[in-house]
């Protein structure tokens, strides 16, 4: 019998891992990894395009020159989106976000929201730089999206627009998250990512600023996420630094995670200010509790956010193979996970070529 089978990526970065029969049976109940951690969040990656061009992530001396986005018929249909997605759920899988590039660059994505939060117990939420959000708001609350994550690295237009590198200012990003939060997509959370040199001279700015204002803001420590950012060990501002400084100038407690597996560990105002979150995926890996998988914008599953390869979904889908066959593939691709990257991170792991986040989504 011809086995079609299906290209397993390097997922500790130390060699290669064998490849599984698509035919195998569909696993049943909640599926483990081989460390024991569940499948339960889908970060989908619906375009790979984005009208920023963020140093941290599409810097634009690589993805202005010669750099390939995908033809439009590489993407993956909603409909395909949506049957993946229904596999996942039935694998244990409760909240989803959207991401991209710029999810809302995907034209009509209030269709696919819809679609999704159909799907029942599942989540959706969505990723964002915001200046879309005043024009796309409505909609996608209407459609049934959840919440909004909106990035914003500094108030401070020169320097935000050094980081984005497109000349948008501030105000289009501020805009978008008050359109959201009038929308009922708040309380919004609003994430920062730290480079020492560049922008940490903006975290106590921006604290002051969303204090009070009920909408949550989590400081992301710089990583080596793909291969163009430039990231180096010097440029990371620990999250413990940030703890320090706005602790200085308004005290903050530690508060318990929301749930097992939380990324964003949580700080409050001790006066009632409201909390803080700060992601420390480099100086405090998280690795062991991390539930998170990634579709690629053409269909590629990702079960870390370094890895260097992925899992191509897509053509068993257009190769028409059954829902049987294809959560049988999900589920052996998840249950020989064992990604570990935060971990085992070294000067010689951080230069490996990984895939760009613009392409699976962060």
């Amino acid at each position: 019998m011809n086995q079609r089978v299906i290209p397993l990526v390097d997922e500790r970065l130390l060699g290669q891992q064998p490849q599984i029969p698509a035919h195998l049976p569909a696993p049943t109940g909640q599926l483990l990894d081989s460390r024991g951690r569940a499948v339960k969040d889908l970060r989908i990656s619906v375009t790979d395009r984005c009208n920023f061009r963020c140093v941290y992530c599409m810097p634009k001396e690589v993805f202005d020159k010669d750099y390939a986005f995908l033809p439009r018929q590489s993407l993956l249909s909603f409909e395909e989106i949506t049957r993946i997605a229904r596999l996942f759920a039935a694998h244990g899988v409760t909240k989803i976000r959207l991401t991209g590039g710029e999810p809302l660059l995907r034209r009509n994505l209030e269709r696919l929201v819809a679609q999704l939060a159909a799907i029942p117990g599942m989540e959706v939420t969505l990723t964002t730089n915001g200046v879309l959000l005043p024009k796309k708001a409505a909609a996608l609350k209407a459609a049934g999206l959840s919440r909004v994550t909106v990035s914003l690295d500094s108030l401070d237009d020169t320097v935000f627009k050094a980081m984005n590198d497109m000349d948008v200012p501030v105000s289009d990003v501020l805009a978008g998250i008050d359109a959201a939060a009038a929308a009922g997509l708040g309380p919004v959370k609003i994430n920062m990512v730290v480079k020492r040199g560049m922008n940490d001279q903006e975290i106590v700015p921006l604290a002051r600023h969303f204090r009070g204002s009920g909408h949550i803001l989590r400081f992301i420590e710089f990583m080596d996420v793909g291969s163009s950012n430039g990231w180096r060990m010097d440029d990371v501002i620990p999250s413990a630094e940030v703890i320090r400084r706005i602790g200085e100038h308004f005290p903050l407690e530690a508060i318990d995670p929301n749930y097992t597996g939380e990324v964003a560990e949580r700080w409050r105002y001790v006066d009632g200010g409201g909390e803080i979150g700060v992601i420390s995926s480099v100086t405090q890996a998280f690795c062991s509790t991390c539930t998170r998988a990634r579709l690629s914008t053409e269909g590629r599953l990702y079960t870390c956010l370094f890895a260097q390869s992925g899992h191509d979904l897509r053509s068993l889908m257009r190769d028409n193979r059954s829902d049987a066959e294809l959560s049988a593939a999900i589920g052996s691709i998840w249950q020989q996970r064992g990604d570990r990257y935060s971990e085992i991170r070294t000067a010689a792991t951080a230069p490996l070529r990984k895939i760009e986040m613009s392409y699976i989504g962060g």
